[in-house]
């Protein structure tokens, strides 16, 4: 299959090549101790996986049949709806088609639904360990989903092009593990596959949008939820000084969801804790008189000497960028926030609003990573792109003009789209009594 994003250039870039799919580590947060896994689109095959070669166990699995896993020992029990096929090392759940989609939903905790394939083994300590190995793009959209909120297109399209060019430039960072990238905040939240049109679209627009830097390398590109009104330099937060990670003022996340914040501390906690933790001298006038009053007009990096990351770890604040008063009546120490995160980089919230202000997605970004530069790939296929594009946006334009219709999250939309992809990539001929019952090459909503 013809890849509608070309990355090769970039990974040589980065040291590194591989194929169409990255392997992601789904609930690296959780504890998994049995699972129970359904097919919503589509059919797999399930194999044993842990003899070297890999073995069917059964074929075709389709809607409606679940395979449940639970440890046994050290292996894997295995079993399809009544049907129980005993133990094995490890097991592969391997898509049939493009468009195949697994519902999981392991016992304590929330279900999640992913296209691709899924590998399942076990830790030493008896918990499972899920792998999902997935078609790089179809990854992208699904961090999208999971990372940001909005209903306008570029939105996406800017946290696609920042998490496609760190994924680009973080191939390798569970490589000692056998894998690409967890599903948690370590990497980048994946906590589902792309079920929304709207966001699909932003992120095929991205194709091959990456950002570098004036030596046409990947940079890093760190996001947060809300500056507060102005972002960090990346050595106040982390060691090394990034040209392109400069702090900015950031008016456009004021006035957000997680602009502002309030944390209230009592007063001999506050105290105690910079008297006991870090040595500090309160009762020295000064000192007591910086603990009481402290404020930051602008962001700075450390109260007293002891760095703000520090301080907003230990008592867990949303960010470091806050002033300190204190409440006459219960005598307890207040918090007085901005922002939410790290402050590093992209502010979500404050791209959100720069595009509901109509500012371009390349503005956006040119004003979080100074000195950066759009870098278009020019081994994507731009007629693909066009006509994926053309494909979502009159489902897009149907869902509006259907106001009536129920949206369900099992949707095959996404499925029709990739399967029409790939025949058109392959050059096939469209005949009508050939195709399957539901009519999977017809556009249809």
């Amino acid at each position: 299959m013809k890849r509608l994003l070309s990355i090769l250039l970039l990974l040589l870039a980065t040291g590194y090549a591989h194929g169409e799919n990255v392997k992601v580590r789904l609930y690296s947060a959780n504890t998994i101790k049995s699972i129970n896994i359904s097919v919503d689109l589509g059919h797999y095959n399930l194999y044993s996986t842990g003899n070297g070669t890999d073995e069917l166990i059964e074929d075709m699995i389709g809607e409606g049949r679940s395979v449940i896993l639970r440890p046994e020992g050290k292996k894997i029990h295995v079993s399809v709806n009544e049907t129980d096929y005993g133990t094995f090392t490890s097991v592969r759940l391997e898509s049939t088609d493009t468009a195949c989609i697994l519902c999981l939903n392991p016992e304590n905790c929330k279900q999640r639904t992913y296209e691709g394939n899924l590998e399942v083994s076990l830790l030493k300590n008896g918990n499972m360990f899920l792998l999902n190995d997935v078609d790089f793009e179809t990854y992208i959209a699904g961090v999208v989903q999971s990372e940001i909120y909005g209903n306008q297109t570029d939105i996406f399209r800017v946290q696609a092009i920042i998490s496609r060019t760190w994924a680009l430039r973080n191939m390798r960072k569970h490589a000692s593990e056998g894998y690409n990238f967890c599903d948690h905040v370590h990497c980048q939240a994946y906590l589902n596959r792309c079920i929304r049109p709207d966001i699909m679209l932003g992120a095929i627009e991205s194709t091959g949008e990456t950002l570098v830097d004036s030596t046409g390398a990947l940079i890093e590109t760190p996001f947060h939820s809300n500056s507060g009104g102005e972002t960090a330099n990346s050595e106040d937060v982390w060691r090394n000084a990034l040209p392109y990670l400069r702090a900015v003022t950031d008016t456009f996340s004021f006035h957000m969801r997680q602009s502002d914040w309030t944390k209230i501390i009592s007063r001999d906690r506050w105290l105690n804790y910079f008297s006991r933790t870090h040595k500090i001298d309160i009762k020295d006038s000064a000192n007591l008189d910086t603990l009481l009053t402290f404020s930051q007009e602008h962001r700075k990096v450390r109260l007293l000497g002891i760095p703000l990351t520090r301080i907003r770890t230990d008592f867990q604040l949303k960010s470091t960028f806050f002033s300190v008063t204190i409440d006459s009546t219960s005598n307890s120490v207040v918090l007085n926030g901005h922002g939410y995160g790290h402050g590093v980089g992209l502010s979500q919230e404050g791209a959100i609003r720069m595009v509901s202000l109509g500012i371009p997605y390349d503005s956006i970004l040119y004003h979080y990573y100074t000195g950066a530069m759009l870098h278009q790939d020019p081994y994507a296929n731009p007629a693909h792109v066009t006509n994926l594009i053309d494909k979502i946006s009159h489902i897009i334009e149907e869902d509006n003009n259907t106001k009536t219709q129920v949206h369900s999250k099992k949707d095959d939309w996404l499925g029709r789209l990739f399967r029409l992809r790939d025949r058109e990539e392959r050059e096939e001929i469209y005949i009508e009594e050939e195709q399957d019952s539901d009519k999977d090459w017809e556009y249809e909503w």
